[in-house]
């Protein structure tokens, strides 16, 4: 099962950070992850990389920055063409979801956590 591949934005090595503990249960239930970050490191075997790399069938982007953090990033989860982005708690954006919307890109406010504890990720 490679899941759903997912894009996690924000990626942390930090065992504090939300993020840290996404790519970790990412992994877990069987997703591919992409991660990046604003520091290269490694989580649960995947490497953090700080570039934004053209990337192919990516499903979810999940994200874990702050809206001011976002915005030099609305062109590149644009041209990814993902199927949904997850904002995580504290990522909430007006701005980018109406961008999304118009894009035919579903914004869901959720918790990938919670998403993936309880089965509907």
């Amino acid at each position: 099962m490679e899941g759903k591949k997912t894009l996690v934005l924000g990626a942390s090595d930090n065992p504090n950070r939300y993020s840290y503990l996404a790519i970790n249960r990412l992994r877990a239930h069987g997703h591919s992850v992409v991660a990046i970050g604003n520091r290269t490191g490694r989580v649960a075997g995947v490497e953090i990389i700080k570039e934004h790399p053209e990337l192919d069938d990516i499903d979810t982007v999940t994200l874990y920055l702050n809206p001011a953090n976002q915005k030099p990033y609305y062109d590149y989860i644009l041209s990814l063409k993902p199927k949904r982005v997850i904002f995580n708690p504290g990522t909430e954006n007006d701005e980018l979801e109406r961008k999304l919307m118009a894009h035919h890109i579903f914004p869901q406010e959720a918790c990938t956590l919670v998403l993936l504890s309880t089965g509907q990720y």
